[in-house]
C-alpha cells in the first residue's frame, strides 16, 4: 500500500507538475551570480515535503495525544479518588484526641469498668469490665466513638446505655482533645502539635461491695436454677446513710458482651430470653409484696388508734362477712393457718392474715383502718411513689383503691373483701424491691426515709423524717426479731447475730400455682446497720424455699467472709 501511494505521488503528481512547468520559467542555478539574495532563494527550486515526512509526523502527533488521553483518565476516572485524597491529606488537619473515661470502682476500690489501649488502630480507649458476675445492671455498658465510611467521627464520645455507665455518663465523660497533623500527600505524618489536650473523665465509686454481690447473685441463680423461680433480685441498703451495699438481679446481660457488640448470638438470645435478662428487678421489677407490708400496717394501726398492741385476736384460720347478694353464701377470708390468740408482736411473728384482715377493714367490734388511710401510710412508706431521678428511678408501682378500681374493673365499685386483701398486700398491691428495702429502712432507723445512693458516701443526712411515735417502731422491730425467733423467718434464726424479719408470700395465676417469695429485714437487731429484701419470683406453689433460703445464705457467707458487716 505504501509502495503505491510513493508511486502515485512520485510518478503522477510530481510528474504532472514538472510536466507544466514553462520552458521560459527554466533557468540555469544562478547561486554563483553576483547579486543573489539568498534571503528569497532566488535561483533555488523549492522541494514539496515528503509524504513519509507528513506521515511520521502524523502518526506521532496521533500517539502523543493517544498517551495525553490515557493518562487523563488515570488520573481522572481510574485513580480519581486516591490522588485526590492524597491531595487532601497534603495539609494541616485538626485530628481529635479522644479522652479515655474514668474507672469504676466498688466500695473495696476494685476495679468494676476500665479502660484498656484499642486494638484494630482504634485511637481510643475499649472499656473491659469485671468477670464477676451480679453487676452488669449496676456498672451497665456503653457504646464507643463511631466513624462513617471515610474516617471522621460521628460521634465523637462515649455513650453510656445502661446502669452507671448512663446515669454517671457526664461524671466518667471526659473533654476530648485537638491537635494540628502535619501530613504530605503520600499520607505520612510530618508533623504534629497539640492544641488543645485531652481531659480524662473523673472516676466513680460505688457503695456496693462486689463480692458480696457476686456471691448473692450466684445464690439467687442457683435456686432459680433448681427450683424453678423464673428470675430473683436481692438488696442490701444502710439504714443510716442510704448508701446500697449490693443491688443484684437475675438474670442478667453481659457487659462485655453488649459493650463490644461483636457477639450477635448471645445478644440475640438475650432479646429472645423469656426470663428478661435486661430487666433490673431490684428498680423496675414490680410485685405483689404480701405479707412484708403488715409491719407498715401495724405501724399504721398503731398511729391511728385502732388497736392496743397487746390486745389479742382469734385466728381460727378464717374469718366469713355477709353477701348481701346471698346471704346463704356468705364471703370466707382465709388465714394460711390457724394461729389461735395473737396480739400484734404475734402476729407480725407468725403472719397471721386473720389479724390483719380484722385492724385493716374491721370486723365486728374490731375498728379497721380502711382503704383511705391504708393508702395514706402505704404511701407515707414509699409506696407507690416515685424515686428522685437518676439511677434509682423506677416505676411508681400500685397502691390499690376505689379509684383505681373503677378505672381498671370498668366502674366496678370498691368493697370491703378489696380492703382485706389489700391489708394483707395481695390484690393490685405492685411494689419494687427497692421500695421495700427503703420503707424497711425507716422501721431500723426510726422513721427516717432515706434516698438511696449507690455512690460511695454520696447521700449523707438525705431523708424525710416520718412524724411516727418511735415507740411503735420499736414494737414493729419486737415482732420481726420473734418472726426470726420463731415465727415464719425462723430460717435466719442463727447464732452469730440477732436480727428482725417478715417473710412475705404471694400467691400467682389464675389457679394460685405460682407464688413470689419475700423476705424483708435488718441486721444486727440491737443496733441497726443494714436493711435487706429478697424477691424469688415465680416459682411453683408448693415450693417452700426462697427468699429466706437466700438471706440465710448471704448471712452465712458474710460470718465468714464479710464479719465486719455483721457487727
Amino acid at each position: 500500500m505504501l509502495n503505491k501511494i510513493r508511486k502515485y505521488f512520485k510518478i503522477n503528481k510530481y510528474e504532472k507538475r514538472i510536466k507544466d512547468i514553462d520552458p521560459d520559467e527554466i533557468f540555469i542555478d544562478s547561486e554563483n551570480l553576483p547579486k543573489f539574495d539568498t534571503d528569497q532563494f532566488e535561483g533555488r527550486l523549492e522541494k514539496p515535503i515528503s509524504i513519509n515526512t507528513f506521515f511520521f509526523f502524523t502518526l506521532f502527533c496521533i500517539f502523543i495525544f493517544s498517551a495525553f488521553l490515557a493518562r487523563s483518565y488515570n488520573l481522572q476516572v481510574t485513580n480519581g479518588e486516591t490522588y485526590l485524597n492524597k491531595s487532601e491529606n497534603n495539609r494541616l488537619n485538626n485530628t481529635l484526641v479522644i479522652s479515655n473515661r474514668g474507672v469504676i470502682y466498688d466500695r473495696n476500690d476494685n476495679r468494676l469498668a476500665w479502660n484498656i489501649s484499642g486494638e484494630n488502630n482504634e485511637d481510643f480507649s475499649l472499656r473491659k469490665y469485671s468477670s464477676l458476675s451480679g453487676l452488669s445492671h449496676v456498672v451497665g455498658y456503653l457504646k464507643y466513638p463511631s466513624k462513617d465510611s471515610s474516617g471522621y467521627y460521628y460521634s465523637e464520645n462515649y455513650i453510656g446505655k445502661d446502669g452507671i455507665e448512663k446515669y454517671h455518663n457526664d461524671t466518667l465523660s471526659g473533654k476530648n482533645g485537638l491537635r494540628i497533623v502535619e501530613v504530605d500527600a503520600k499520607g505520612e505524618v510530618q508533623s504534629e502539635s497539640m492544641i488543645r489536650p485531652a481531659e480524662d473523665g473523673d472516676d466513680v465509686k460505688l457503695s456496693i461491695d462486689s463480692e458480696l454481690q457476686s456471691y448473692m447473685y450466684d445464690t439467687i441463680s442457683e435456686l432459680s436454677r433448681n427450683v424453678g423461680f423464673t428470675g430473683g433480685a436481692g438488696v442490701i441498703m444502710d439504714v443510716n446513710t442510704g448508701e446500697i451495699l449490693s443491688l443484684t438481679s437475675y438474670p442478667e446481660y453481659n457487659s462485655q458482651i453488649l459493650t463490644d457488640g461483636k457477639n450477635k448470638t448471645v445478644i440475640n438470645s438475650y432479646l429472645k430470653n423469656k426470663n428478661n435478662p435486661f430487666l433490673d428487678r431490684i428498680i423496675d421489677g414490680l410485685y405483689t409484696p404480701g405479707s412484708i407490708v403488715k409491719p407498715f400496717m401495724s405501724i399504721a394501726v398503731l398511729s391511728e388508734n385502732i388497736i392496743d398492741p397487746n390486745k389479742k385476736i382469734l385466728s381460727t384460720g378464717s374469718i366469713s362477712i355477709p353477701n348481701i347478694y346471698d346471704p346463704s353464701r356468705p364471703s370466707v377470708f382465709k388465714d394460711w393457718k390457724a394461729h389461735g390468740w395473737v396480739n400484734m408482736r404475734q402476729a407480725l411473728a407468725v403472719s397471721s392474715d386473720v389479724y390483719f384482715y380484722e385492724v385493716g377493714g374491721g370486723f365486728e367490734n374490731q375498728k379497721g383502718l380502711g382503704i383511705s388511710l391504708i393508702d395514706k401510710y402505704m404511701e407515707m412508706f414509699g409506696f407507690g411513689q416515685n424515686l428522685p431521678d437518676g439511677f434509682f428511678n423506677g416505676p411508681s408501682g400500685v397502691v390499690p383503691d376505689p379509684e383505681w378500681k373503677a378505672e381498671n374493673f370498668n366502674g366496678e365499685k370498691w368493697n370491703i373483701g378489696n380492703t382485706y386483701h389489700t391489708s394483707i398486700g395481695q390484690y393490685g398491691f405492685q411494689v419494687s424491691p427497692i421500695q421495700a428495702v427503703r420503707a424497711m429502712a425507716s422501721i431500723a432507723n426510726n422513721g427516717k426515709m432515706l434516698e438511696p445512693s449507690i455512690l460511695f458516701a454520696g447521700n449523707k443526712d438525705v431523708f424525710t423524717q416520718l412524724n411516727i411515735n418511735p415507740d411503735y417502731f420499736k414494737i414493729v422491730r419486737e415482732g420481726m426479731k420473734l418472726g426470726v425467733e420463731d415465727g415464719s423467718a425462723s430460717g435466719l434464726n442463727v447464732l452469730y447475730m440477732a436480727l428482725g424479719a417478715k417473710t412475705g408470700t404471694a400467691e400467682l395465676g389464675s389457679k394460685k400455682q405460682f407464688v413470689n417469695s419475700w423476705i424483708t429485714g435488718f441486721f444486727p437487731y440491737d443496733n441497726p446497720k443494714y436493711a435487706f429484701a429478697v424477691i424469688m419470683e415465680k416459682g411453683p406453689a408448693e415450693n417452700t424455699i426462697g427468699g429466706v433460703y437466700i438471706m440465710r445464705q448471704v448471712f452465712d457467707w458474710m460470718q465468714v467472709n464479710k464479719p465486719e458487716y455483721l457487727k
